[in-house]
């Protein structure tokens, strides 16, 4: 019978993935610094404007445009005065709060890819790697992506 239960515990530490073995941090300020998503194409620096929190992309794989050479500019924006603004400097996170341990909240991400803009929050895993999730209207309806800090440009 113990036998039958350590296995269940075993499956079920398997199954709750590390996200439930996250380090606890205290630190409003733990998310500030540069990070890359995923796909490693841009890099942006969260910083601390106040007591939110907001992220710039400071760094592109490709800056230009290859057809014009020219800097990539904001063109999915619904805002036709904002489709000239050029996307290395643009504030994609907005107005992020820290929440508790781990979690940030309340916030904005623009995804200049489709030119929406959507709900935030971000979970830390560990000092080197955070969830930045993006979502409409709840956070079940969304999508994560994963972030790695990087030391400098």
């Amino acid at each position: 019978m113990r036998k039958i239960v350590y296995r269940y515990l075993a499956i079920l530490m398997l199954l709750a993935g590390p996200a439930s073995f996250a380090m606890a941090n205290n630190n409003p300020d733990a998310i500030v610094g540069l990070w890359k998503p995923l796909a490693g194409n841009g890099v942006i620096q969260i910083y601390k404007q106040g007591d939110l929190y907001y992220g710039k992309l400071v760094w592109l794989k490709e800056p230009n445009d290859p057809a014009t050479g020219k800097p990539k500019t904001d063109v999915k924006n619904s805002d036709d005065q904002l489709k000239s603004r050029p996307l290395l400097g643009l504030v994609n996170l907005r107005n992020l709060q820290y929440a508790k341990e781990n979690l940030w909240n309340n916030g904005k991400v623009y995804d200049p890819k489709s030119g929406n803009d959507y709900g935030c929050k971000i979970t830390m895993i560990n000092e080197s790697t955070i969830e930045v999730r993006g979502f409409m209207g709840i956070s079940l309806l969304g999508k994560t992506d994963t972030w790695k800090r990087v030391k400098s440009l």
